[in-house]
């Protein structure tokens, strides 16, 4: 399987990009497995969590080179009836943490910038790589790049494509923080189950909405927003709960979101 799926508890589940031979390079087969594995995770209450990263030394280096070479000779190789969204981690209403253990450059850069949080290996390097390939910025990362790091930094990187260390990315905010290589993964998934553990998942579907969208909005409209998404959140079992279990001082029962 080139994308591997497993529950490890405390409702997060680890979906791991398994091509190491070829460094995790992209492919369709990837695709749609990687997309249908979130597709299964979205609609399982268990599943409150996800962690995503890739197996041996790289995260994903970009599209496996066959792909390239045939797209750029003229073939397509996404017939438009198979062509799934490649915003997954972005429009997925859990949250999803990105464990970057090596190379992330093309389409595995932009996976891992959707992501909601990134943890990185401090030999990790980041690169847009598209310029250099004759390409554009694909998946909307013109949009979303420039409200991760800035416009001046998002120019820099996507216009230059040139590769950012891991240093660098946290310096700049494309990485939240810095793990070493062997406790990359279980960090990853122990702030993965913390967050799975104590927060309510309705409450972050819905914040993870508001982040999306108010991007669209004014201050006014986006405060707006969150007095009516304010006033449901009140009605909802899980704000009761929340509020009880802070009382009682123990960890909440929320319910899972399916």
């Amino acid at each position: 399987m080139v994308v591997l799926s497993e529950h490890v508890g405390d409702g997060v589940l680890v979906l791991t990009l398994n091509r190491p031979d070829h460094h995790n390079a992209w492919t369709l087969e990837m695709e749609l497995l990687y997309n249908e594995s979130f597709d299964r995770a979205e609609k399982d209450p268990d599943v409150r969590a996800v962690v995503l990263t890739g197996a041996g030394r790289s995260f994903c280096p970009g599209m496996d080179m066959a792909v390239l070479e045939a797209s750029s000779s003229g073939a397509d190789p996404y017939p438009a009836d198979r062509l799934p969204p490649r915003v997954r981690p972005l429009m997925f209403p859990k949250p999803v943490i990105a464990a970057v253990n090596g190379a992330c450059a093309g389409i595995g850069f932009n996976q891992a910038l959707m992501c909601d949080l990134r943890f990185a290996a401090p030999g990790a390097k980041f690169s847009a790589a598209f310029s250099r390939r004759g390409l554009i910025a694909e998946d909307g990362v013109s949009w979303l790049l420039p409200r991760v790091v800035g416009f001046g930094r998002a120019s820099d990187l996507l216009l230059s494509s040139r590769p950012a260390t891991a240093v660098e990315a946290l310096e700049m905010g494309l990485v939240n923080r810095l793990v070493d290589s062997e406790d990359l993964l279980a960090a990853a998934v122990d702030h993965a189950g913390e967050i799975a553990r104590l927060c309510s998942p309705h409450a972050m579907s819905v914040i993870k909405r508001q982040l999306l969208e108010d991007q669209a909005r004014t201050f006014g409209e986006a405060a707006a927003n969150a007095r009516s998404l304010l006033a449901e959140a009140r009605r909802s079992p899980d704000y009761r709960e929340g509020v009880r279990s802070f009382v009682e001082r123990r960890t909440p029962r929320f319910p899972g979101l399916s």
